[in-house]
């Protein structure tokens, strides 16, 4: 199939009213390209880019992505389905991603996620990352953050936070102006 013919995605994702990537943004990525032989090998990194700048990946991005590396959208839709770092849906302002590894689960982090959601009027029972109404928080259980001897461990954005108890979840969110 040739890039000018287009394969469905089969599950689309949100859509972004008024996507557009800014020209700074766009010629960055034209220069990231050409560090690849194969413009195809530029697929993460421009997609990081993109999450970076818009901070989730929508339908939009997918189609200017595949587009721009003269891609099939599929291609690039397979990506973003694939990798966990990348957001399918627009995130708060505060990302709250609480550790449930087993060090972490035993030490407190499913109360944890409980007591965020209960606090930010979540569903605790929900799967994957949830957001506020209000677009501030959003709450999401990950994977191992490399401190299980100060379990339970969370971050918000790029803060890191060890031996969380409720008052100190209080005390963070209270934090996040």
């Amino acid at each position: 199939m040739t890039p000018s013919a287009t394969t469905p995605i089969p599950n689309p994702l949100q859509h972004q009213n008024g996507f557009a990537v800014p020209a700074a943004l766009e010629s960055a990525i034209d220069e990231l390209i050409t560090h690849y032989l194969v413009k195809r090998s530029a697929s993460l990194m421009v997609l990081h880019a993109i999450q970076e700048q818009f901070g989730w990946i929508s339908q939009e991005a997918i189609e200017w992505t595949a587009r721009k590396l003269e891609l099939q959208p599929i291609n690039v839709y397979k990506l973003v389905t694939f990798y966990p770092m990348f957001r399918q849906q627009p995130m708060g302002k505060y990302q709250i991603k609480i550790c449930r590894t087993l060090s972490c689960a035993l030490g407190g982090g499913y109360e944890l996620h409980k007591h965020f959601c209960e606090k930010l009027g979540l569903d605790r029972h929900k799967h994957g990352p949830q957001t506020t109404k209000d677009g501030k928080f959003t709450v999401e259980f990950v994977e191992c953050l490399a401190s299980c001897g100060t379990a339970p461990v969370m971050m918000v954005n790029d803060d890191f936070h060890e031996d969380v108890s409720h008052k100190k979840a209080d005390e963070i969110l209270g934090d996040c102006k």
